[in-house]
């Protein structure tokens, strides 16, 4: 029971750090970009460097992600732009804001939070086949080192499967 639980643990602290690294990923590109996701002032919002924000900074962002935790981060890509995304739209002062700019209505900026969360996950299905070298089925003796069982363990699953038919 214990080498279980330091299992899990050692899971989450990796899934921890993965989705650490991507959401400073998609932090530090905002930031060098110059780019605010929540802020609007008319239809020049939407510029090349808005874009590459949102669909190729998120991209990448989904790549880290799987890389960094393995198999299954495809999962976890999708959480790597959530703190960032409610983060930046709660630390936004609407009455600070300059003449002609407004705060992105909340349903409007929720559609470009499932963009970037959507993206973030086909990156992370690209880092997974980056990992797996292929998708799909593979041969056991081809599966990550991680999720193969020892010996013991596959005579122990093919001893039970043959006395209970």
């Amino acid at each position: 029971m214990q080498n279980n639980n330091k299992i899990r643990l050692m899971e989450f602290s990796y899934g921890t750090l993965a989705i650490g690294s991507g959401a400073l990923l998609i932090f530090l590109g905002g930031y060098a970009l110059n780019v605010s996701m929540d802020v609007f002032y008319g239809i020049a919002t939407f510029n090349p460097l808005w874009m590459i924000n949102l669909f190729f900074v998120t991209f990448i962002a989904g790549i880290v992600v799987s890389l960094v935790y393995g198999l299954g981060g495809k999962m976890l890509a999708h959480f790597a732009p959530l703190p960032v995304y409610f983060y930046n739209y709660a630390s936004v002062d609407k009455y600070s804001l300059p003449e002609g700019v407004t705060l992105l209505p909340f349903f409007y900026w929720i559609l470009i939070v499932i963009l970037a969360v959507e993206f973030c996950g086909l990156g992370g299905f690209l880092g997974e086949v980056i990992i797996k070298k292929t998708y799909g089925r593979r041969p056991k003796h081809l599966i990550h080192r991680r999720y193969q069982l020892s010996i013991k363990q596959r005579l122990q699953n093919d001893e039970g499967s043959e006395t209970n038919p």
